[in-house]
């Protein structure tokens, strides 16, 4: 809401389904490789050439119907879409129009004040990428890279039911969240393997008709989609409120400006002038084949986090965390069966691993540290032959590759703690003659220092002192 005015978005985010090969030739789709180097005569429509559907794509995409909980169409059919730019050399794409294979379900994803909302997904359907156009490097002209031309997408198409930039973001993070456990895509949004269109719209307050709408197209981040969705908002607002009329356009993001700009007039279905592409049969699914891909499905992200809570006895917000990513959901799980401590794991995997993750800019699958190597190292911690604080360099120790096994680590650095009382006490009864102002507002009642030379024992020990047993030591000797 803003005053009068209520902001209605709809989404359209492509997901590009993790095949080995395209959707419609055997061209590989291997990322990253030199332009135009994976694109056969099918991608480029050469004549005489015919289509054949790469099967790999049906279970990818009933799998993400029944995720959301959409009806499967038993028959799927394609369509073309025809339409004439420089990345899309056959002069149409080959999409879905009338049969999707996916219609309706639901999401329900996170608000900012603790509760969830239900979005509606009005579909979601197969079809070719195009090519792509280069305009850096070309010196006022452009290049087309043909390697993405027939790459198979999943395109999902939410109802018009988020009425914020953070609720698009949140909606847009679950849909990527959910196509990585479901093994659809892998959701990579910088090699464009997860791209979102984001319609927005303006209508008054109370009002039921929409407002008309303009398309800001393949964002790919999340921070981007806010601020793109934000910027039209505002644009949008401005243009309404000093009497004008929003067009109905295709715009891009640029973030660098931090603005959108209009690409072309909005299309309409009739422009595209789709008709059944004559050279697919139409796919007949049967329930059978549904339920083999029901059957063979994993745990969800929320079912996941729902057993993590009970499983382990952890903090529903924790457990959340954890199941965001399934690599990360794995890897805990195996932390905490190799050290039997699922508290302590939850606490090291989510701020010690995360915070090093975010530190650095690296993604879970790039993770220096095994979970072997952090599940010895929390071994360590249980049996008290380290302290936490040592327990914190030894794993820098392994995120910078500077040692494989952490007992190792641990004798040719001679960091074993420090726990006989014979060798404690003498440090502590030093530290405390060392400071017997702190000494004395202690037994005056200022019991809060008691911290205080427990870390100045540790500081003097270099994290070896057990700092239990320095705790139990100061109060006696304070006492």
């Amino acid at each position: 809401m803003m005053s009068d005015w209520e902001v209605v978005i709809g989404l359209e985010i492509h997901a590009q389904l993790n095949t080995r090969s395209k959707i419609f030739s055997g061209a590989s789709t291997r990322f990253g490789a030199e332009p135009n180097s994976q694109a056969c005569a099918i991608d480029l429509g050469f004549p005489g050439v015919l289509p054949a559907v790469n099967q790999a794509v049906y279970p990818k995409a009933v799998a993400f119907g029944l995720g959301i909980g959409a009806s499967i169409s038993h028959v799927s059919a394609f369509d073309r879409k025809n339409y004439f730019y420089p990345d899309l050399p056959k002069g149409y794409q080959i999409t879905q129009m009338d049969r999707p294979i996916v219609v309706g379900g639901s999401v329900e994803i996170p608000l900012e004040d603790g509760t969830s909302r239900e979005i509606r997904i009005t579909r979601a359907h197969l079809e070719e990428d195009a090519g792509k156009s280069l305009h850096e490097d070309f010196h006022g002209s452009s290049g087309i890279d043909l390697n993405r031309a027939g790459t198979p997408l999943l395109e999902i198409v939410s109802e018009p039911d988020l009425r914020s930039a953070s609720e698009a973001v949140a909606y847009a993070r679950y849909i990527h969240q959910l196509i990585r456990y479901l093994d659809v895509s892998d959701g990579e949004m910088a090699e464009g393997s997860m791209r979102c269109d984001a319609n927005v719209s303006l209508r008054r307050v109370g009002s039921s008709e929409l407002g008309t709408r303009t398309e800001t197209k393949n964002v790919n981040s999340f921070r981007f989609l806010e601020r793109a969705i934000d910027h039209e908002i505002s644009r949008q607002r401005g243009i309404l409120e000093s009497g004008g009329v929003i067009r109905q356009e295709t715009r891009l993001y640029d973030p660098d400006r931090d603005e959108t700009r209009p690409m072309r007039s909005k299309e309409t279905a009739m422009d595209y002038r789709y008709f059944p592409e004559p050279d697919l049969l139409p796919v007949e699914i049967d329930d059978a084949f549904i339920e083999a891909v029901r059957n063979s499905m994993p745990e969800l992200p929320r079912e996941k986090a729902a057993r993590f809570e009970a499983q382990y006895s952890i903090a529903a917000a924790d457990a959340r965390t954890l199941s965001t990513d399934p690599l990360l959901a794995d890897y805990f799980e195996s932390v905490a069966a190799l050290c039997g401590d699922p508290a302590m794991s939850v606490n090291w995997v989510r701020v010690e691993l995360l915070a090093r993750l975010r530190r650095d800019g690296i993604e879970v699958p790039a993770l220096p540290v095994s979970p072997e190597q952090l599940g010895a190292l929390l071994k360590r911690i249980k049996d008290q032959t380290i302290s936490g604080k040592v327990a914190k360099d030894i794993l820098d120790a392994l995120w910078r590759g500077e040692t494989a096994s952490v007992d190792d680590y641990i004798k040719i650095h001679s960091l074993t703690q420090v726990s006989d009382a014979s060798s404690l006490e003498p440090l502590v009864d030093r530290i405390i003659a060392g400071n017997p102002k702190q000494a004395e507002q202690y037994r005056a009642g200022k019991t809060k220092l008691l911290g205080f030379f427990v870390g100045q024992v540790m500081k003097e020990s270099g994290g070896k002192a057990n700092p239990q047993q320095v705790n139990e030591i100061v109060r006696s000797r304070l006492g």
